[in-house]
């Protein structure tokens, strides 16, 4: 019996530490204890585009065909924007994969226009048009430019110089990439590829969990 009392307490004490582990602790975010000056000048000197808002802040690092982050924006950024928070937006392009291409020109030419000029409406037009129809109109070519093609390098050098550092402090490397401060000032990120993590965002951010109304955007 002692022993039928020491296996089943295991069982149980396990499956409890399982389902913590499974049901919230790997949705929380990670708290930034290593290279924090680093990462924070990183994102300070990104081409970030943002509403200009005067409250707390947010950064979301991204890419125009990441769903997670279209799905994050049309969601969370509405209760955001209640909150008066800042959603700072850092657009990078993929860089090519064996040779293929991993963004369309138009793309290019939209993270190079948005890192120059820092213009959030042509973030939020950018972002209302579906992916396959966008052309970027009106806007200077980033290829065979080498000034625009440059910026857009920079863009991707940004993420090869952030991911190692987030990954250093135990985070992944799915996007989209949040980087916030909370309300007692720690530096905190996550790879919120996943609902079940928004929470803890807004419970840092003293954001409402509902809001009526909801941004509009179609799928990439």
């Amino acid at each position: 019996f002692s022993l039928l009392a020491v296996v089943i307490g295991a069982f149980v004490a396990g499956g409890g530490y399982w389902a913590y582990w499974n049901y919230y602790a790997r949705w929380r975010p990670v708290t930034i204890i290593k290279d924090q000056n680093e990462i924070q000048k990183l994102l300070e000197a990104a081409g970030a585009v943002s509403p200009q808002r005067t409250g707390a802040w947010i950064y979301m690092i991204s890419y125009r065909g990441c769903a997670p982050c279209a799905r994050y924006q049309r969601e969370e950024f509405p209760k955001l924007a209640e909150a008066n928070v800042d959603t700072r937006v850092i657009v990078f392009a993929p860089p090519d994969r064996e040779g293929v291409s991993q963004s369309t020109a138009a793309e290019r030419a939209t993270v190079a226009e948005l890192w120059i000029n820092r213009d959030w409406g042509l973030y939020l037009n950018w972002m209302a048009q579906p992916r396959k129809t966008w052309t970027a109109p009106g806007l200077k070519p980033a290829d065979g430019d080498i000034a625009r093609t440059a910026v857009v390098d920079a863009s991707r050098q940004f993420v090869d110089k952030l991911s190692p550092l987030l990954k250093g402090n135990g985070l992944g490397g799915e996007y989209p990439l949040l980087i916030w401060r909370d309300r007692d000032g720690y530096l905190k990120a996550c790879a919120c590829a996943d609902r079940r993590s928004y929470a803890f965002i807004r419970h840092d951010l003293g954001v409402a969990d509902e809001t009526p109304s909801l941004i509009s955007l179609p799928k990439p």
